[in-house]
């Protein structure tokens, strides 16, 4: 018995974390590839510069593996040529020459990383091809060609792993990533909309940001590198960015709704507006958690009608309040408030529409691919 409670947890703990282990495998084959190549073709360092980028290119997707690659090659390329330029154009045998040729070298290519991420890997490119020029019985140009031909040849074996180690593809990376960040909404909604009837710790509401926040600056992340599968044909998939701008706009939403219960509204409206903000909650909860299993799954959207239903009831109870007079006594900063959190349900259902023709897309993806 202990035996099969063993497996089986070991099971589970497999099925978890099956993109990590598979990330792992990749990044392990990729080193391994990379040191075989180099070693039958004899390179300086047993081909250590093969090694070290193919696994440091290696990503959890296929498109995340080609933005590094490209990314490192770019960079290379700009820091081994301007080295090399350097290197031959001003002599540093001495030491305080060496000294300055390096800080001649590194500075305008920090500063150029500083604008532009392809860059990063530049003053590193710089610094080993002044440094190992010479070293290796090369000059300043060589040491370049060199350095940027190992590169290439590492990112080349970390690109073609991941197509065919265990390949996971971006696109279902950011789909998982989107239904996190919908399952994180949908138990944000209902808690802040108890902030109408009782006062809401400053510090909860900025966590429930933070993390919505969070989970949307992912799913973005991995959306880039799902544009770039997308223009190499690696993978034919719906467009990413309607996903992403409606993710973004719901996030605004929430913010918005954030603010206006920030503060408990009078008790004579509390009571009233809070069952009906209540089942707002949990409708549109509801649908939140519909749509991030249909993400995950591939399925058609959930239905809009008792969300829409819910918000139609409670602005005709803003109404009933109006016409009762109810809300002719409230200050303008209250008033402000619940104008802003009608407007926030609003754009929120609206933007549910939008959400459910994106998962919509994502599902006849799905269909295709099975086709």
């Amino acid at each position: 018995m202990e035996s099969l409670a063993f497996w089986k947890r070991l099971r589970e703990a497999v099925v978890t974390y099956r993109p990590q282990l598979r990330f792992a495998l990749r990044m392990t084959v990729s080193g391994l590839v990379a040191l075989t190549i180099a070693r039958s073709l004899n390179l300086p360092l047993h081909g250590l510069w093969v090694v070290l980028t193919a696994v440091v290119v290696t990503q959890m997707s296929v498109g995340g593996s080609l933005r590094a690659t490209i990314e490192y090659i770019v960079g290379t390329f700009g820091g081994a040529l301007y080295a090399a330029v350097i290197g031959i154009l001003i002599p540093h045998a001495t030491v305080p020459a060496q000294n300055g040729v390096l800080a001649l070298t590194i500075a305008p290519l920090a500063f150029a990383a500083a604008f532009n991420p392809n860059f990063r890997v530049a003053p590193f490119s710089a610094v080993l091809v002044l440094l190992l020029a010479g070293q290796l019985g090369d000059g300043p140009i060589e040491s370049a060609i060199t350095r940027l031909a190992e590169v290439a040849l590492g990112g080349a074996v970390a690109v073609v792993v991941s197509l065919l180690v265990f390949p996971q593809r971006a696109h279902r990376l950011g789909a998982q990533a989107a239904a996190q960040a919908l399952e994180r909404m949908a138990r944000a909604l209902p808690e802040l909309l108890q902030g109408v009837s009782r006062q809401l710790h400053a510090g909860t509401i900025a966590r429930i940001q933070n993390h919505i926040g969070a989970s949307v600056t992912a799913f973005q992340d991995i959306a880039a590198e799902a544009r770039r599968e997308r223009a190499v044909a690696l993978v034919s998939a719906p467009d990413t960015a309607p996903l992403s701008r409606t993710l973004l706009r719901l996030r605004h939403d929430l913010v918005i709704v954030g603010r206006a219960v920030a503060e408990p509204l009078p008790d004579v409206l509390a009571r009233r507006l809070a069952p009906q903000l209540a089942r707002v909650g949990e409708d549109a909860g509801n649908f939140l958690h519909a749509s991030a299993t249909a993400l995950k799954t591939e399925r058609q959207p959930p239905s809009l009608e008792a969300c829409d239903a819910s918000l139609r009831a409670y602005e005709s109870e803003v109404t009933a309040l109006r016409n009762e007079g109810l809300t002719r006594a409230l200050s303008s900063f209250e008033v402000e408030r619940l104008f802003a959190l009608g407007f926030a349900l609003e754009q929120l259902y609206r933007n549910f529409g939008d959400l459910a023709r994106c998962v919509r897309e994502y599902a006849r993806g799905g269909a295709k691919a099975r086709a």
